[in-house]
């Protein structure tokens, strides 16, 4: 009995306590990739591809439906002083077998529906790295144009002291003043784009900035080798199996059209009373396709399938071509980049504080100095710009290729 009752007490006293840690662990087990994942299926245009997919569903859903529903029909007279009823049954024979090729269409209908939904997801998902890249980016520009702003400032208040002195004369002032205007002007640029980059990350991630602000670095540490073919690729990419199944979907319409210019007929059975005689009957109907046969709506289904095939060919060929390009630039930006990082190694930093000394033991001028600045600066943003085109072009491959949400299912492995 008191063993139960310490369970109790410990239910009702120690686990309300414990529920906001338990809370943040589960908070601290959700990996980055599931967090973007889900920030992008808020979006309302994923919302919007997400119901149009549940609609064509619906649609698909409908056509599995039988195509005639049976029909109930009553009549009722009085002759004389009997009164005369009937009551029956009738229904329409699919005939033609219809309902199965509307099956088919069904199948390829949900097969386009899907796929067209991954491929807005997937696009939606590299809007948004190419975003997060993209602000990145901007960050360290920013950071960098602050840095310089400060050792542009550093760097007046030292040739003051210095013209005061007598050690520098009226140019040097004048040119370095020159140079920090130029500095001014990209700093702000810096700051704006960075705003503006914010700003567009607000709109595609409802939830940032938050934890999770960077793209983590096993992302471009991956040494995943792909050896498929662009038309191997493109065989497998969602906008391709897409327009396949629409392409389907309307050679079955086209089959369907050809099945209608036959008519269905229509049997039934009624059974009633006439006086005093109980009567049953049979009924046989069948529309008589003479004054329109139906077959210029035959003709028009048939070449909107053809229209959809070579839809799908364009679509399969733009796709092969496009990936053939971006695996062209990625391999261009990546021996780049590697190539960068290899040179680099720390050169930025120590460049800065290396021109600084010499300056000041005079063995560069004002104006080399101020020159020297403006070069390691451009060679700095250069650099971002590598890393950030690299980056980009590899979000473009992932997403050309179709494994983009591949590549990010990896990061949790």
């Amino acid at each position: 009995m008191f063993k139960h009752l310490s369970r109790f007490i410990f239910l009702f006293v120690f686990l309300p306590l414990l529920m906001p840690v338990l809370a943040t662990a589960q908070a601290q087990d959700t990996s980055w990739e599931s967090w973007l994942v889900n920030q992008i299926k808020q979006h309302p245009e994923v919302v919007a591809a997400r119901e149009q997919m549940n609609s064509n569903l619906s649609l698909a859903d409908a056509q599995d439906r039988p195509l005639y529903n049976p029909e109930l029909d009553s009549e009722y007279e009085r002759e004389g002083s009997a009164n005369n009823y009937r009551i029956g049954m009738s229904q329409t024979i699919d005939w033609r077998g219809k309902r199965e090729v509307r099956q088919q269409q069904a199948n390829f209908l949900r097969a386009a529906a899907k796929q067209n939904y991954a491929l807005a997801l997937q696009e939606k998902i590299a809007e948004s790295l190419q975003a997060l890249i993209q602000w990145q980016a901007a960050s360290k520009q920013s950071e960098l144009a602050l840095q310089q702003e400060s050792q542009m400032d550093t760097l007046i208040s030292l040739v003051t002291d210095r013209q005061n002195a007598g050690d520098l004369g009226q140019v040097d002032a004048e040119l370095t003043l020159l140079s920090f205007s130029q500095r001014l002007n990209d700093t702000a640029q810096a700051q704006a784009q960075l705003r503006q980059v914010e700003a567009r990350l607000g709109e595609l991630l409802p939830d940032w900035p938050g934890q999770w602000t960077q793209i983590p670095a096993k992302f471009w540490n991956s040494g995943e080798v792909y050896t498929n073919t662009p038309e191997q690729w493109s065989e497998s990419h969602a906008a391709v199996i897409a327009a396949r199944a629409e392409w389907e979907v309307m050679q079955q319409a086209a089959e369907l059209a050809s099945r209608e210019t036959k008519a269905d007929p229509t049997f039934g059975i009624n059974a009633g009373k006439t006086d005093r005689d109980n009567v049953v009957g049979l009924t046989f109907s069948i529309p008589l396709n003479i004054r329109n046969n139906f077959s210029a709506e035959a003709r028009a289904a048939n070449q909107a399938a053809l229209s959809a095939e070579a839809q799908y060919l364009a679509v399969k060929r733009r796709q092969q071509f496009a990936i053939k390009a971006s695996q062209a630039a990625l391999q261009e930006y990546q021996q780049r980049f590697d190539r960068w990082q290899g040179l680099m190694q720390g050169r930025g930093e120590r460049s800065g504080s290396l021109l600084e000394a010499q300056w000041q033991s005079g063995d560069l001028s004002t104006t080399e100095y101020l020159l020297a600045l403006q070069q390691r600066s451009e060679g700095l943003v250069a650099g971002i710009e590598l890393a950030t085109q690299f980056k980009l072009a590899r979000i473009d491959w992932l997403l050309q290729i179709g494994q983009l949400n591949a590549a990010l299912t990896q990061l949790g492995k």
